[in-house]
């Protein structure tokens, strides 16, 4: 059976004993993909279970637009970025994944002022390190709170590249925000 079948059989039929199929065909691809975001074991076991319970109950928003698996991995995606945004410290161990680690942090010295002015004048400086083009997508996009649709439009510019583009953008900044 493909994975559309299944799917309908579980969502018309209430054949809910065919959604191990489902498990066994993409259980190993969803960890993977979870543990590229939070690179620890136990937590992307917990995620990949998180979605696949998520998954189940969400079944029936599937359109038959795209393949399952497309759709499948999008959805895992989405959790991915929606759990890591949050929660504050992966949010920044995911955006400077080599170079920062927050658990040499205290909380104690994020939150002094005094830190906070140096840590936003370091980020000012890397941030004007930065191509005009690489800066001028990441204060559209994190400043002015743009969505990937408007800087589109801004820019000409279609989804996947404004995607890459902030991507590669973020990650020049890490490399000028360690470097300043």
């Amino acid at each position: 059976m493909t994975d559309e079948e299944i799917v309908n059989e579980i969502v018309f039929n209430n054949k809910t004993e065919l959604f191990e199929v489902l498990y066994n065909r993409y259980s190993s691809l969803i960890y993977n993909k979870c543990f590229s975001f939070v690179n620890n074991q136990p937590e992307a076991q917990d995620l990949t279970q998180d979605i696949f319970l998520k998954l189940f109950i969400k079944l029936s928003t599937y359109t038959n637009k795209s393949k399952f698996s497309t759709w499948l991995y999008s959805f895992t995606y989405n959790y991915c970025i929606n759990y890591i945004t949050r929660n504050p410290v992966k949010k920044y161990e995911f955006c400077f994944p080599e170079y920062f680690e927050i658990g040499n942090y205290y909380s104690d010295d994020l939150n002094s002022s005094e830190n906070t002015e140096a840590l936003e004048k370091q980020l000012n400086k890397a941030l004007n390190a930065l191509p005009e083009n690489d800066r001028y997508i990441l204060i559209l996009k994190y400043k002015n709170d743009m969505s990937i649709n408007k800087i589109q439009s801004v820019l000409g510019l279609g989804n996947s590249a404004v995607k890459m583009r902030i991507k590669r953008a973020k990650e020049k900044l890490a490399a000028c925000y360690v470097a300043a």
